[in-house]
């Protein structure tokens, strides 16, 4: 459990009447919520509020089931509407009873002096009610209209009502129209503070709320919330208890992300020490019966050569190397007729049983292509899947794509699909990811597919779907504007270590095996 979540638990707590005991010879709920509606009355009498239509009283009846009385007369029974038990002693009550979400009073730019303080959202440090700062009008750029609160009121921000930005003011001041100002009476403003920041409330905000990309909290659906209210005197234990362990909880939240932030950099390094015993030979034991990888070079040789008989390779495109020992036991590579001294150029050495190759030598490269952007028709419509990298995962299988182009954008640009089940790599910017493709799709030119040219039970692809991520960091890169990038040419000459395919197939098992386990 994380610091916000333990936060949010104590919260749920509070507000369910588990934080604090309750004491049977306080004042109970019924009194404070009668003396809050003899006021609105008389507030009413001398005009100085409307009469609310929706004003309702809930009540407990004698089968113990939970009704709700409205201002008509009318009487419903609402038990399939209360959220949760709570102690004798507390009400409910609909928060519309008590403040109002459509009722802010408000004043212009002219009407407010130049040292008044103004607070906009940016000020509220989020899930922690804690203001960050505070500026005067003569700071503020914006002169536009404000909501007028005053000492004591609760000030919520009914934006993303997911980032839990509510104080408690400690004077009189003005701020942005999407922050509600509210004077909660008999209600301790910091109890009710409490239960605005509280994962019942905040989840009810947010199943109501209106619009995507930034949600608001309407002001119907502010005055139908329930609240639970204990006595006055409990409310202030509560606040009290809260608070001695806030400085706790700040702690403990603090000490929480780095712990996360350490095991994830201990993840990460046992992951990459690891993939170094992997690809050096040292995970598994060799087997000297297993076939040499020079068998599986001669079918991949086969290979190649049938397809470009048949017009699916170009010749050009077939890279002829050849990587081997020589007589002084050093490593060179030969490339058509020239013999090329490669053994300082070798990260590290590897089993005899194995052999190093380039990765083009291997396996077909494919880089993908983005239809123009501006163009409509390459995405209205969209029928085929588009990875990006944001749609791959590290070490798993894409499912699903965000966006998809349509059959124009195939038949004009993107040429045949790459097939469910193939071995796909980003090589821009998010250096080394792979993921399986779990559906036929096309993907955008920072992605590379990688098909081996002879991989019958796909025991290279795997190979290299867990150790591309380490050897493509190793490859020939060049700064990019965010980070470093490979390009079509350095990724053909990484060089991989090629164990036999039986040893190919012992790393990749024990390599899922360990994974899980870190992940775990």
């Amino acid at each position: 459990m994380n610091g916000k979540q333990l936060k949010n638990s104590i919260l749920q707590w509070a507000i369910q009447g588990k934080l604090v005991p309750q004491d049977p010879n306080e004042e109970p709920a019924s009194e404070l919520l009668k003396r809050i509606r003899a006021e609105k009355t008389k507030l009413i009498k001398e005009k100085k509020i409307k009469k609310d239509k929706n004003e309702s009283i809930i009540y407990r009846g004698e089968d113990n089931s939970y009704y709700e009385k409205f201002s008509d007369g009318t009487v419903k029974c609402i038990d399939d509407e209360i959220p949760f038990e709570i102690p004798n002693g507390w009400e409910w009550c609909r928060l519309g009873c008590i403040i109002d979400f459509s009722q802010n009073k408000s004043a212009k730019a002219n009407q407010i002096t130049e040292d008044s303080w103004i607070l906009d959202l940016e000020d509220i440090e989020k899930d922690t009610g804690r203001l960050l700062r505070k500026k005067k009008m003569s700071e503020v750029l914006s002169k536009s209209e404000k909501h007028v609160f005053h000492k004591g009121d609760v000030l919520y921000s009914k934006l993303r009502p997911y980032l839990n930005k509510v104080i408690v003011a400690d004077s009189d001041g003005y701020c942005t129209s999407e922050i509600l100002c509210f004077n909660f009476g008999e209600i301790y403003n910091k109890y009710a503070q409490m239960y605005l920041m509280s994962p019942f409330f905040v989840e009810y905000a947010m199943s109501d709320a209106y619009g995507v990309k930034m949600p608001r909290l309407g002001s119907k659906q502010g005055n139908s919330a329930f609240i639970p209210i204990p006595p006055r005197k409990e409310q202030e234990r509560i606040v009290t208890i809260y608070e001695k362990i806030m400085p706790s909880l700040s702690l403990y939240g603090f000490k929480q992300e780095q712990l996360d932030d350490l095991n994830g950099i201990i993840k990460n390094k046992l992951k990459k020490s690891i993939l170094l015993d992997a690809i050096q030979g040292k995970l598994v034991p060799q087997d000297p019966n297993d076939v040499p990888p020079s068998v599986l070079l001669d079918e991949i040789q086969i290979e190649k050569q049938k397809l470009v008989q048949e017009g699916k390779l170009k010749k050009k495109d077939v890279v002829e190397s050849t990587i081997f020992k020589g007589d002084d036991n050093k490593y060179y590579e030969k490339i058509g007729e020239e013999l090329i001294y490669i053994d300082d150029i070798l990260p590290f050495e590897i089993p005899s049983s194995w052999s190093w190759n380039r990765l083009g030598s291997l396996a077909n490269l494919r880089i993908g292509k983005t239809p123009v952007r501006g163009e409509s028709t390459y995405w209205n419509n969209g029928i085929y899947n588009w990875v990006s990298i944001s749609d791959m995962i590290d070490y798993g299988i894409v499912k699903n794509t965000k966006e998809k182009i349509s059959q124009i954008a195939k038949d004009t640009i993107m040429g045949s699909i790459i097939p469910k089940g193939t071995l796909i790599m980003s090589f821009k910017l998010t250096v080394g990811r792979t993921s399986i493709l779990g559906i036929d799709a096309f993907h955008n030119e920072a992605i590379v597919s990688i098909t081996p040219f002879y991989d019958k039970y796909n025991y290279l692809r795997d190979y290299l779907f867990y150790i591309l991520p380490l050897i493509s960091n190793c490859g020939e890169s060049k700064d990019a504007i965010k980070g470093k990038t490979l390009n079509s040419k350095s990724l053909t000459k990484l060089y991989i270590p090629l164990p036999p395919l039986e040893e190919q197939r012992r790393i990749t098992s024990m390599l899922s095996a360990l994974y899980d386990k870190i992940k775990n």
